[in-house]
């Protein structure tokens, strides 16, 4: 009994460490930092370009790519607590998830009517934030596309920067949607961003004379966050 009581005792003061770690490195909220810091630990979670995001000025939007049921665990743990998250029905209903729907305010996903509301962009105009999930899909059909061009119109509206972020390593996970790779129990992940750009930047930005509509460049910006880093495409190809 002594024994267990020891050994509960040095896993709680581990956690609490590990929490108040988290929360200084990466200026979160210490309710955050306490369900963050057993994900960090199991998959060994690289962190560092988060920051990108979390100082981006608002109005932002989030546009995140939702390969598994990880992405909006790890986003409602490290993205400002004042984000406004749009869940698909799956995620806003998950008993699992409760503990970090809890850390912000949470909306369901809804295809015909939440992302042509025009409160979203009041919200964005008034310094809001906003984190959608992508579905994980690199050659939508038409339909599927339309999504993208909702995100951008709302962000030209809005004058909002979007921030591209990818979960390297979630598609490999027993949490993945559509795994299209062999899974392992606990896969190292490492969180990829880039620089908050408006739509109007990313367009100026595409390379070539005639410049791509906005949902094109948006849809090219946030496929750039998928191509691993050059040291990480060494490692997978030595391995």
């Amino acid at each position: 009994m002594t024994m267990a009581i020891a050994l509960v005792s040095a896993v709680l003061a581990f956690w609490l460490a590990a929490a108040l770690y988290g929360q200084l490195r990466l200026e979160i909220n210490l309710h955050q930092a306490l369900l963050y810091a057993p994900l960090k630990v199991l998959f060994r979670i690289e962190d560092g370009a988060i920051g990108t995001a979390r100082t981006a000025e608002p109005p932002v939007i989030y546009a995140v790519w939702h390969r598994s049921r990880l992405e909006p665990a790890l986003m409602l743990a490290l993205l400002p607590s004042d984000t406004l998250h749009i869940l698909d029905e799956d995620s806003a209903r998950a008993w699992w998830l409760d503990p970090w729907r809890a850390l912000a305010r949470t909306i369901v996903f809804n295809a015909h009517h939440v992302f042509v509301s025009r409160r979203l962009v009041r919200r964005l105009r008034g310094k809001g934030r906003l984190a959608v999930y992508l579905p994980d899909d690199e050659t939508p059909d038409p339909k599927a596309f339309r999504l993208f061009r909702a995100i951008a119109r709302i962000a030209a509206n809005a004058e909002a920067r979007v921030v591209p972020i990818h979960v390297q390593g979630a598609g490999r996970s027993f949490f993945a949607l559509a795994p299209q790779e062999r899974r392992q129990l606990l896969p190292h992940l490492n969180i990829c961003t880039l620089e908050p750009l408006t739509i109007g930047e990313m367009v100026a930005l595409a390379a070539g004379p005639e410049k791509p509509m906005a949902a094109n460049a948006m849809f090219d910006r946030l496929m750039a966050v998928r191509r691993p880093l050059p040291e990480k495409q060494e490692e997978a190809e030595a391995a």
